[in-house]
């Protein structure tokens, strides 16, 4: 098997992949938005989510220092503003202004939640490992937040929402109902 030259992009093999907003906030209050598509549940109990987020970026800055973010979950007619944020560093701009995202308060965190998600977890920061050059975040939720309409028995209705997924190479799409099948 030829693997020279296609190591460093081995992670498109994992796509599609989710793509959600990570909000956080400075010690100040001034929010930040950025877009994420490695992350994952990572434990039950408790409840545990991770997010790969590299050293260098803004948000880890962050997260590390206030010890809390949210991750909001998107839709895909939302494509737009997530790749904008995902394309844009908040150090230097308002990237829910410059997006049209409506921040609102969380309820256990100081990092703002995105109104326009259908669903968000609060998280505390329960640890920041550096593995390789991303680091893995690992929040524990205190909070989860849905909109009801878009959840049918517990489950994400695909009549009601399109899922952000992203496939690499700045390219996305969402589910096809007719595909699904339950057992």
């Amino acid at each position: 098997m030829k693997t020279k030259g296609i190591l460093h992009k081995y992670q498109q093999y994992a796509y599609p992949m989710q793509t959600i907003l990570v909000t956080s906030v400075d010690s100040k209050g001034n929010s930040n938005i950025m877009t994420v598509a490695w992350h994952t549940p990572i434990s039950s109990k408790p409840p545990l989510y991770g997010i790969a987020i590299a050293p260098k970026r803004y948000t880890h800055k962050l997260i590390t220092e206030t010890k809390e973010f949210a991750l909001n979950f998107v839709s895909f007619h939302q494509i737009d503003q997530a790749h904008f944020c995902g394309t844009k560093s908040g150090h230097t701009i308002d990237k829910s202004k410059e997006a049209n995202l409506t921040l609102t308060p969380a309820e256990h965190i100081k990092a703002p939640l995105i109104k326009e998600s259908y669903a968000h977890l609060e998280c505390k920061l329960h640890d920041a490992i550096l593995i390789g050059d991303h680091s893995l975040i690992i929040g524990e939720v205190v909070h989860i937040q849905k909109n009801e309409e878009a959840y049918k028995d517990e489950l994400i209705d695909l009549n009601k929402i399109d899922p952000a997924l992203y496939l690499g190479n700045n390219t996305y799409a969402t589910t096809n109902k007719d595909n699904i099948h339950s057992f």
